[in-house]
């Protein structure tokens, strides 16, 4: 399934550059909102991983060009992350949400096309347990609480047309220990459009 959406994400990022025109004017900074899909997991310290959760994105950015091409970009962003662990074909899911604030510096090969890497921090301002009523890996009273802050590392690359809608993909690797225990760390990769106002 990972890789069927991955695999879907660079098919449309490839759709979207085929399709962008080739003779475009010097990049200009912009504003804008975006917005898209995420696919989180944790990875732990004995290198295990768990089953992803479905969740989505959304929030604004700003991009600022320092030359011809590379620029820095500054987001503020809610986004749906967490975890799945199945055993017996029972689940439970820990939902966590954020707010992430990600810098990115942008480096733009070709007028239309960027690579992105940059540092991530993010704040949860929520979360939820949810077991079905036959998981018994844990104690279904047992709530698992986890530290405010957030951070980490991301790498991306999109597409941006002259209009200024963009279509990209970005993977995030924490490096913030979710839990005090195990060292549970974020994994989320995100498909988001965006678009400049």
């Amino acid at each position: 399934m990972k890789k069927q959406i991955i695999a879907l994400a660079v098919l449309l990022i490839a759709i979207v550059g085929v399709s962008a025109q080739e003779n475009t004017t010097d990049n200009e900074s912009s504003f804008g909102l975006k917005g898209g899909y995420n696919l989180a997991s944790v990875k732990f310290d004995s290198d295990s991983e768990t089953g992803q959760r479905h969740g989505f994105n959304v929030g604004f950015y700003g991009e600022s060009f320092v030359s011809e091409a590379l620029a820095i970009q500054i987001e503020f962003q809610y986004s749906q992350q967490g975890y799945e662990i199945e055993n017996n074909n029972s689940t439970f899911t820990q939902k966590v949400n954020y707010i992430n604030m990600p810098l990115s510096l942008n480096i733009y090969p070709t007028p239309n096309f960027f690579l992105e890497v940059g540092a991530q921090v993010g704040l949860a301002i929520s979360h939820k347990e949810e077991f079905d009523s036959s998981f018994n890996l844990f104690d279904v009273s047992q709530e698992f609480d986890p530290n405010k802050f957030d951070y980490g590392a991301n790498v991306g690359a999109g597409f941006k047309t002259n209009s200024g809608v963009r279509l990209a993909a970005r993977y995030h690797f924490g490096l913030g220990d979710i839990y005090d225990e195990g060292k549970p760390r974020n994994r989320v990769l995100q498909i988001t459009l965006g678009f400049d106002l």
